[in-house]
């Protein structure tokens, strides 16, 4: 006759319910383009952040992202949009975006961790979030456009 033990871990200690929900978020992943004013265009393999526990998360914890990724914040009507780094690991660049697409703001090089506000200066639809200096080693600049399935104007 065998004996067989079972050794049963004890639970680990409560998360708060926002902790679990944060761990459990999933981002679609799509694909957009920017199209320059001297008609180059960058391709992007982003993750789609379009309710709110995907936007009040985003980036944060993440260590690494590659060069040609980002994410994309889709807020539904264009508003007022204010951001900041707090967890947020990673320097970024901020594509403020308005509904057709166009590119109004800019924000290069946002400090890892600050809890300073990062204003779009306007009303907009979407914020890309990239790898700090992606857009000014691509040329990227106000006026130029976002295209893709995901901004609704298909390109």
């Amino acid at each position: 006759m065998a004996l067989f033990f079972v050794f049963v871990a004890a639970a680990p200690p409560q998360q708060t319910a926002q902790a679990q929900t944060q761990q459990n978020i999933v981002f679609p992943k799509s694909e957009l383009s920017i199209r320059t004013a001297g008609g180059k265009i960058y391709p992007f393999t982003i993750e789609l952040a379009v309710d709110d526990p995907q936007r009040e998360r985003g980036l944060m914890f993440r260590k690494q992202m590659d060069a040609d990724h980002g994410m994309l914040f889709d807020f539904g009507t264009a508003r007022q949009v204010s951001m900041w780094m707090e967890n947020t690991v990673l320097a970024l660049d901020m594509v403020f975006i308005q509904p057709d697409g166009t590119i109004s703001h800019i924000t290069e090089n946002a400090v890892p961790f600050s809890r300073d506000i990062i204003d779009s200066r306007g009303p907009v639809k979407y914020v890309l979030e990239l790898n700090a200096g992606r857009t000014k080693a691509l040329g990227i600049k106000v006026g130029d456009k976002v295209i893709g399935k995901p901004l609704h104007n298909g390109g």
